[in-house]
């Protein structure tokens, strides 16, 4: 199920590379988009029916506060005190990443920055068979951290119309203000431009499908997006005593998620190699999704034999992971080593799916090697900031000669121009000063 490669095998380079994209629905979404901007709630409904097999009416497009409130009903008490415990952890990491404004003056020059919380956000939580729960407070509690008043949730409808319990709990203790039945691109199309019942928002974020992705690379520049979401990935960098199962299963816990999981272990020890793929086999062979896991780990799955430790590390910096496991003796010697990952775990206590639910750290990741460019979705990303920059006259007679010169480079003579006029007048209001002292 688990290949094993030396390193210097050519496809090793397979393994390391991304799939590209999927781009065969990209009609369907434009189709889509346009049928919501045209026709609003009728387009909503219409595509819940089409896709989700749901028939709404325009007027159940939003959840109610009474469907809230008896959510909690079904709920157990473990759950909520689960996520309660969660939550708490989440917001707490959160909201020490809010920047903060600042504002400085030095020698007439007064400079700072004012951040400010986006009005009104929207996040999309994967649904329709499923339950995510931790996927809202990932999304929300981050708005919440950074101030944010308006956050908007939208969702599939399972079959009976209704959200599962356990998410609009999540969305209440999340400080969710408004939740939408509604999923796929139609859903990020409402929260783009909005619909009589869905007033648009400035920012979407949240994992989905691949109709979500397009829908939100199309819709970007109208309202910001965060990053594209792709298959789960997780590289482990394990040395010759890590354990073995542990490995296997952690593998296995992102291999569960789809067929298209990217799952890799780097090792410099053939005998893990071999013990690790052994586990594997015996531990899937139990699991309800096998059927997901075999063809991920077969199509997209590995092990990578390597020199030494240091080789692991570069090959898990070209795979550029979203969750990146540092599985040795000492994970902090190594730390300073980590390039492109979007998060790491250190230490062999430290699995995924700790990170997935309860750590605090957000699970929102980049995926596809964009860790080489991309961060976690973070507090920062429902803020903006608004440059302040100010003068007196000693101030700008500072840069005065900078600016005229840069601006005449460029044949921007008005630039130069509205400066000197300043400075004319300075040295004017300098000879009268001067003339009228004894």
């Amino acid at each position: 199920m688990l290949k094993i490669y030396e390193a210097t095998d050519p496809a090793v380079e397979e393994l390391l590379a991304a799939p590209p994209p999927d781009t065969s629905r990209v009609a369907l979404v434009e189709e889509i988009i346009a049928a919501v901007r045209a026709q609003g709630d009728a387009a909503l409904c219409a595509f819940t029916a089409r896709f989700d097999r749901v028939e709404l009416d325009p007027a159940r497009l939003q959840v109610t506060a009474e469907e809230i409130r008896a959510a909690y009903d079904e709920v157990t008490r473990e759950f909520l005190e689960a996520l309660r415990l969660a939550r708490e952890r989440i917001y707490a990491f959160h909201a020490r990443q809010v920047p903060q404004s600042w504002f400085e003056a030095t020698g007439g020059i007064f400079l700072g920055q004012l951040v400010r919380p986006l009005a009104r956000v929207g996040i999309y939580v994967p649904g329709g068979t499923a339950a995510y729960p931790s996927s809202v407070l990932m999304n929300a509690l981050p708005a919440r951290a950074a101030g944010v008043p308006e956050i908007v949730m939208c969702t599939p409808p399972r079959r009976d119309g209704t959200v599962p319990a356990p998410v609009l709990v999540a969305a209440a203790e999340a400080g969710v203000t408004e939740i939408y039945r509604v999923g796929g691109a139609q859903a990020v199309a409402a929260l783009a431009y909005g619909t009589e019942s869905v007033r648009r928002v400035d920012k979407i974020v949240g994992p989905g499908n691949i109709y979500v992705t397009l829908a939100k690379q199309r819709v970007y520049g109208q309202v910001a997006v965060d990053m594209p979401a792709g298959p789960s990935e997780v590289a482990v960098v394990a040395d010759a005593n890590a354990n073995p199962a542990w490995i296997a299963a952690d593998l296995l816990a992102q291999a569960e998620h789809d067929a298209l999981a990217r799952c890799v272990l780097f090792t410099p020890s053939p005998e893990l190699a071999r013990a690790v793929a052994g586990e594997v086999e015996r531990q899937a062979a139990v699991l309800p999704r096998r059927e997901y896991i075999e063809e991920a780990l077969g199509c997209f799955g590995g092990i990578v034999v390597t020199r030494d430790l240091a080789e692991a590390v570069e090959l898990a910096n070209r795979f550029a992971p979203e969750h990146l496991e540092l599985f040795v003796d000492d994970p902090l010697a190594w730390l300073g080593s980590i390039e492109n990952a979007g998060a790491v775990f250190l230490g062999p206590y430290a699995p995924v799916p700790v990170g997935d639910y309860a750590a605090g750290p957000n699970h929102v990741l980049p995926t596809g090697g964009a860790a080489r460019f991309a961060s976690a979705l973070g507090t920062e990303a429902f803020v903006k900031r608004i440059n302040l920059t100010g003068m007196n006259a000693a101030g700008l007679a500072a840069l005065a000669d900078a600016v005229v010169t840069l601006a005449e480079t460029e044949g921007l003579t008005a630039h130069a121009a509205a400066v000197r006029a300043r400075m004319a007048r300075r040295e004017r209001e300098g000879r009268c000063d001067r003339k009228s002292k004894p």
